[in-house]
């Protein structure tokens, strides 16, 4: 590594540029998920916030000696959160730290508080980086939906730094509606708990708040203008045409480079009553799963479909079925785009095959030629379920014979 690295770069939480970049082969990534020894998983809870819970949380680490965080991040109202406490739990001695107090007081509380002079800390943010307090093994963070998901992730990891059990509450004010991405942050805080998981929420912000610029200001956005494979697919088109790895040859120009992205074929969306996906226990690692997804999204015909399952038959041992039910997916999906085919979907509990507006071709009669399907404009109705078992070959024909068409208009 000395021999070929300028620069190292580590983190928890990469952000969505950061970990966009690595995916597209710009830097390269390695994970780090071994955790200490005897550290267990932080047990989480995503909660509304309610009197009778934080005194029922604060009152349970007081009987087992510890210490708790309250966060409360506005500086302005931080004294009446820690009166609250105060109010809700008398036994418990509380202190106030935040980051517009003077340097020296700030110093002695947070001495005070390592010293066990203090049994909660309410505080703001200013907890998140750094600290390492082995008897502090309870959070409770209030209005948790106003926090990044890189935020609550530092929040949590400031308890259950020994080989105590911890806890960690995120609040949410049951009287105000979340927002969509407040309630997907909070969904995925709640679900990965266990430890190590940073990379795996790095990739969920990822998917939630785009990949930003690559070399501009902005760490995140832009993917949700055309989809996270549409992004990738031109991503890596055009770093191999600068690295002159696709056509065009050594000395490719940026020019030559934007105009083959330009190129690039649209996605088709796809959705199937089909679970589909690399199943934990048949690709472990994280990252190696990653990489084969890729692999897999990457393939541009069915030969290289069938190479790459060989591949994972090899590798992996006897595909379960969720994975051949995803390389099925991907078949039709690169059918569909040969076919000219816009969309295929779940419409009403049949399968709907929907064109692009300015399709001008007679669908009638396709679905004259095959059972259980029906023509409408610019769509094609199939019964799947009616079909029965063979309802996948018989979709795959389908497709095929929508591409006859398309060739031969």
């Amino acid at each position: 590594m000395r021999a070929s690295v300028d620069v190292l770069s580590m983190s928890a939480t990469p952000i969505p540029r950061t970990l966009h970049m690595s995916l597209g082969g710009l830097r390269d990534l390695s994970v780090l998920a071994t955790p200490p020894e005897e550290r267990v998983p932080i047990r989480t809870f995503v909660t509304a916030d309610a009197d009778n819970l934080v005194r029922e949380v604060m009152v349970r680490e007081l009987n087992r000696e510890r210490q708790a965080f309250f966060v409360h991040n506005r500086v302005r109202t931080i004294k009446r959160a820690a009166d609250r406490v105060r109010r809700l739990v008398p036994e418990a001695r509380v202190a106030i730290a935040h980051g517009q107090m003077e340097e020296g007081e700030l110093a002695r509380v947070m001495t005070a508080f390592v010293r066990r002079d203090f049994d909660v800390l309410v505080c703001t943010t200013i907890i998140e980086s750094g600290l390492d307090i082995p008897t502090a093994d309870a959070i409770m963070v209030q209005d948790a939906d106003r926090f990044g998901l890189a935020d609550l992730y530092q929040l949590r990891g400031r308890v259950g730094r020994s080989g105590e059990r911890a806890y960690a509450y995120f609040l949410y004010d049951p009287q105000r509606s979340l927002t969509e991405h407040a309630d997907k942050r909070l969904d995925v805080i709640g679900e990965y708990q266990e430890l190590g998981s940073g990379f795996k929420l790095a990739l969920k912000d990822l998917e939630i708040r785009g990949a930003g610029n690559l070399l501009g200001r902005e760490q995140s956005g832009e993917i949700a203008a055309v989809g996270l494979e549409m992004y990738n697919q031109m991503l890596r088109d055009a770093v191999g045409a600068l690295r002159a790895e696709v056509p065009g040859g050594a000395g490719a120009t940026p020019q030559a480079a934007a105009r083959e992205v330009a190129e690039v074929p649209a996605v088709t969306p796809l959705e199937l009553p089909l679970d589909h996906y690399l199943p934990h226990d048949y690709v472990p690692n994280e990252k190696v799963r990653l990489q084969v997804y890729q692999q897999l999204a990457a393939a541009a015909s069915d030969a290289e479909l069938q190479t790459q399952a060989r591949r994972l038959k090899d590798r992996f041992g006897a595909v379960p079925g969720p994975v051949e039910n995803l390389l099925f997916s991907l078949r039709v999906k690169l059918a569909a785009q040969a076919a000219g085919i816009r969309a295929v979907h779940v419409d009403d509990g049949d399968l709907e095959l929907r064109m692009a507006a300015d399709d001008d071709r007679n669908l009638g009669p396709v679905a004259a030629r095959h059972r259980h399907l029906q023509a409408r404009r610019l769509r094609l109705r199939f019964a799947w379920r009616q079909a029965g078992s063979d309802w996948q070959q018989q979709l795959l024909r389908i497709i095929a014979d929508l591409a006859t068409d398309a060739r031969a208009a």
